[in-house]
């Protein structure tokens, strides 16, 4: 026995790993789709958690002078509500459908480099552990999300453990740590997009969601390296005695303002832009019509990402810039508001005259204009320069960017689960439910949101934790309270339907439910690992509907009887796909990844260990390198 066992050959570590099912096949793979599954997955636990903080924040400020939450303790919530929201739930959840529907639409069997996007997702994945970990390692981030030196810089000690405060220190090389994952997938986006098209996909051709995932992926690219720049000074002056923002010491707390606003505003566009995308593609299925206006939407899609550069200091003008620069970005602050117009004005023109059916995506897309149309009329008012001098600390700010941003990215987002959820699962989610899901949400967010509009403009400053009574703002608090929880509710509701619709009345979906108009929809749901056994030749713009229907005499529309949606994976069903090269299964991109969260806990706890995480980091890419690189 012992001699067999010796003559067995040894399994080499750069092996493919060979699992197909189980945790370790999630934990190996290279597959967009289950990667961006796992994004969508890990981003909406960050939202619960997220959404468990705000909850927090507004128990403390449902009545005056209120005790659920000490000072430092709300510091810390509304500083992590604000990292939470911003870099671990709505830009992680834009890359999850990115990742899952860019090759599908675009006729492509993965993105260009599938291990480089493995690495971006668990690089995420530890970001957002390593940044909450802070919890107990001496406190959490509470400077806010936007880091304002010189309060970011200064270092103390955390009143409850007796540690360090330590919170600053992980928010400054946590955001530098994620920065890698969201440039690993913007360079990979731009490849696929730009390199593995359809033969027939010219760039006119292409859906409009595809054309915001390549406008974000672009902002990503240069938008990534500044706030990393601003952060490598924030750790060197917290961590290294540096003094970039000391102003006692000849450096300049406007710097920081500068570099974080220069990241900070193409970032709000890097939030709403996939929205965009997704509202794009879901008016014209269920208003059974083209988009109206493909090329204005697309080119005011470039135009937000391109004249989002020049607007970020519209978040200065109460930091003494002077007229002429205050004046300028004023202008500037009301120019991009026509693309953002036109986009409005085309949507609207998508649904009017068309058959519409109103499922929940619809009602979450439309939903998602209105609240949007409401953030960027208050937006628009910041352009003016006194007035915003005025609001710019109070909650009428607040209620902008949550129209913006919950009202907008989470209302497309939601819209999107509601429209795509088929296509990844094979079966549908509970329309009834989801009416209940999307009118809670509705009414909770505008019940939530609308009144700090008002309490923002009778003075209410936002970043207090209490404020005292007979100000006039008591009801208006409690009403935001009320609506925060039913927020919550409809959240609990939207993962009751998701747990209904699994587990009984199962409602099979098959590969096009909506009458669609897009590629991914020609192929079977769940989508076959290789997504198609013939890559599609496109000849249309809306190439799937094309191959449905025909325009005959008098502009009418009608169904092509023979031919038309072929499921082009039928014969590679036959022998499971096995001719088609596919990308190996890797685990070494967790184990760089890995390597990487070792360094940042080095960094902050104990400089030399960095050399560690260095070595894993290296054995990951090693292996990375010599690994197998496709299995047929």
């Amino acid at each position: 026995m012992a001699t067999a066992a010796l003559q067995q050959p040894r399994r080499s570590i750069f092996a493919r790993p060979t699992a197909t099912t189980g945790w370790y096949s999630w934990v190996t793979t290279v597959d967009h789709k289950k990667i961006g599954i796992m994004y969508g997955v890990t981003a909406f636990i960050f939202f619960l958690l997220g959404g468990l903080e705000a909850l927090a924040i507004r128990a403390q400020l449902a009545v005056p002078n209120g005790e659920v939450l000490t000072a430092e303790v709300y510091n810390q919530f509304f500083t992590m509500h604000g990292v939470t929201m911003i870099f671990l739930v709505v830009m992680p959840m834009g890359v999850a459908f990115f990742n899952y529907f860019a090759p599908l639409m675009i006729g492509a069997r993965d993105v260009a480099f599938p291990r480089l996007n493995a690495l971006s997702y668990w690089i995420f994945l530890f970001g957002g552990i390593f940044i909450y970990s802070s919890f107990f390692l001496g406190g959490a981030p509470d400077g806010g999300w936007f880091g304002y030196a010189p309060l970011s810089t200064q270092a103390g000690q955390d009143a409850a453990s007796g540690l360090a405060d330590r919170g600053m220190d992980f928010y400054a090389v946590g955001l530098q740590f994620l920065g890698i994952a969201s440039l690993a997938g913007a360079v990979n986006f731009i490849v696929t997009i730009l390199n593995m098209r359809a033969p027939g996909m010219t760039l006119m051709r292409m859906p409009v969601f595809i054309w915001m995932t390549l406008v974000v992926s672009f902002l990503l690219l240069f938008a990534m390296p500044i706030i990393a720049v601003a952060l490598f000074e924030l750790m060197f002056d917290r961590l290294f005695g540096t003094r970039f923002f000391a102003a006692s010491a000849g450096g300049d707390p406007i710097l920081w303002q500068h570099l974080f606003w220069l990241f900070g505003h193409p970032e709000v566009y890097i939030l709403i832009l996939p929205a965009m995308g997704i509202v794009s593609e879901v008016l014209p299925t269920f208003s059974r019509k083209p988009i109206f206006g493909y090329a204005a939407v697309v080119f005011a899609g470039a135009a937000i990402g391109f004249m989002g550069w020049g607007v970020w200091a519209h978040h200065m003008f109460a930091a003494g810039l002077g007229p002429v620069a205050n004046s300028a970005f004023a202008l500037s602050t009301m120019f991009i508001a026509v693309p953002t117009g036109v986009k409005i004005f085309n949507w609207i023109g998508t649904m009017w005259g068309g058959s519409l059916r109103f499922t929940t995506s619809m009602m979450f897309s439309i939903g998602f204009i209105a609240m949007f149309i409401i953030g960027g009329l208050s937006g628009v008012t910041h352009a003016i320069v006194p007035h915003d001098a005025q609001q710019t600390d109070t909650y009428y700010v607040v209620a902008h960017f949550h129209y913006v941003l919950f009202g907008g990215a989470l209302f497309g987002i939601m819209s999107g689960f509601y429209y795509w959820w088929p296509k990844i699962f094979g079966h549908r989610l509970s329309e009834k439910i989801g009416k209940w899901n999307f009118w809670l949400w509705f009414i909770g967010f505008n019940l939530t949101f609308g009144p700090m509009h008002i309490v923002g403009l009778q003075g209410m400053p936002r970043r207090i934790y209490t404020y005292p009574d007979g100000m006039g703002w008591n009801v208006w608090n409690m009403m935001e309270t009320v609506g925060s929880f039913m927020i919550a509710v409809a959240t609990l509701i939207f993962l009751f339907n998701v747990a209904v619709s699994r587990r009984k009345g199962r409602e099979e979906a098959g590969a096009d439910p909506w009458d669609a108009r897009t590629l991914e929809w020609s192929i079977p749901s769940p989508p076959p690992e290789y997504n198609f056994a013939e890559v599609p030749v496109v000849t249309h713009r809306d190439e799937f509907w094309h191959r449905k229907y025909f325009v005959g005499p008098g502009k009418t529309v009608e169904p092509v009887f023979s031919g038309g949606a072929v499921d082009h994976s039928e014969h590679a069903e036959h022998d499971g796909g096995h001719h088609i090269h596919l990308p190996s299964p890797s685990y070494f991109p967790v184990v760089a990844a890995f390597g990487m969260l070792v360094s940042a806990y080095a960094v902050i706890f104990a400089l030399p260990a960095v050399a560690i995480g260095i070595l894993i980091m290296t054995l990951g890419f090693f292996g990375w390198v010599f690994e197998p690189g496709t299995a047929e």
